[in-house]
């Protein structure tokens, strides 16, 4: 071989960086493939029964041709015949087939090209990556398998801080609903779990199943307003932690009375008032929505001849936007206590009736809902992990493998940290 050929095949073996191996021969093949033929650098083996290394050739055992990384956008295969090595000290003098570190025994792949694969999954689909890298749909799921488990590794946590609980339904307009559990250190989000149903005692059980080490750091547990939620993070995790009922569904509820009496109020606008006047009510959900200070003034003015035509429409739409103002502004929870009771008596007096729902609610979780305003701790980081989460399952095409989501999720949040 030339001094040349030599500082080539150096640099092209830097370049695969698969330690162990000298490169022998590359080739083209007719498939425009390269073919990248290599020997074993190494010297000796673990036995496979006793694990002592052993030195004593026994031959080579099949050829093994192995995909690659790509170079210059053609196919790359390693081709290689393993050496193999007799252990003289086990019964029968078995036979071991050398490993390399850069591969996984009965893999078609190297390590590096199984995790090139995962990046490419990173915001996209196994039968999108199955395509373009010309890899069998099945290879893939069972890379994802190999590399990504369907579990939270609990030793790579060092701390929780804030939890947060949410259900999902993996079906649309069905009630197949699985419950996801985040954590929130910092401005970091990750994926805790994804259990089978969102049933208090399965919650619990995943609560309890928390290492005592990590279960100590947790603060806060951000929840909506469903009782098996709130009452397993109380029975696990105690009066220490606080539970927080999100503002978003707490807004959510109290909105909804409004809409209901909308809804009502309009109904009967339409049986009394001539229909060119009642034409001038056109957008008023969207108006009654959106925020006063954003409104145009012909949005103002459609709002105010609506009020003129319901004063009761009128009155909740203020009380409403009260208590949006008291989530909004107050930082101290016995002050925002005292508004939030204020306004309760407010909303007796006049005589309102679509907020008895919400009421009743606040009655009996005014003590979660309160414990927002003591760090204005909100379960946001769920909701936008939601919104995450419904388009990896319209991508996919649906998801109704509960391990299969933690894995694409998990994957979706940290594959760019864990594989690039």
């Amino acid at each position: 071989m030339s001094a040349e050929q030599s500082v080539n095949d150096t640099i092209f073996a830097t370049l695969l960086n698969l330690p162990g191996i000298i490169i022998v021969q590359v080739d083209i093949d007719e498939q425009e493939n390269c073919l990248v033929k290599a020997e074993s650098t190494k010297e000796g083996t673990p036995c496979r029964l006793c694990g002592r290394t052993i030195h004593t050739p026994y031959g080579h055992g099949r050829a093994l041709k192995i995909r690659h990384l790509s170079i210059f956008g053609r196919k790359t295969y390693i081709v290689i015949c393993p050496p193999r090595y007799q252990c003289l000290d086990c019964e029968g003098k078995p036979t071991t087939t050398q490993q390399f570190s850069w591969h996984e025994p009965r893999s078609s792949h190297t390590k590096a090209y199984d995790e090139s694969l995962l990046l490419l999954l990173v915001n996209s689909t196994v039968e999108d990556v199955s395509i373009k890298e010309d890899v069998g749909y099945e290879s893939i799921m069972g890379i994802i398998d190999r590399y990504i488990s369907t579990e939270v590794n609990w030793e790579s946590i060092r701390r929780l801080d804030v939890i947060g609980i949410d259900e999902i339904a993996l079906k649309k307009e069905h009630k197949d609903f699985v419950t996801i559990v985040t954590m929130r250190v910092g401005n970091t989000t990750r994926i805790l779990a994804v259990l089978k149903d969102w049933k208090k005692e399965t919650v619990k059980t995943f609560f309890s199943r928390i290492p005592t080490r990590v279960r100590k750091t947790v603060r806060v547990v951000c929840s909506d307003m469903y009782d098996g939620f709130i009452n397993a993070a109380k029975e696990v995790f105690g009066d220490k932690v606080k539970i927080i009922i999100d503002r978003f569904h707490v807004a959510k509820l109290y909105r909804k009375g409004v809409d209901t009496l909308r809804k009502a109020e309009m109904k009967r606008l339409k049986n009394t008032l001539v229909k060119e006047e009642y034409a001038k009510l056109k957008n008023v959900m969207w108006i009654l929505r959106k925020d006063t200070k954003n409104l145009l003034d012909e949005e103002l003015d459609v709002l105010q001849l609506l009020f003129m035509h319901s004063p009761l429409l009128e009155t909740s739409y203020k009380l409403s936007k009260e208590l949006t103002y008291i989530f909004n502004e107050d930082r101290q929870r016995s002050r925002a206590k005292r508004k939030i009771h204020a306004w309760i008596n407010r909303v007796k007096q006049s005589g309102l009736g679509c907020f008895n729902t919400f009421l009743s609610t606040l009655e009996e979780r005014m003590e979660e809902i309160l414990n927002y305003f003591i760090h204005r701790q909100t379960s946001g980081f769920v909701e936008g992990l939601n919104n995450k989460i419904k388009v990896i399952k319209r991508r996919c095409y649906g998801i109704l493998n509960p391990d299969h989501l933690f894995q694409r999720i998990l994957l979706d949040l940290s594959g760019y940290s864990l594989f690039s």
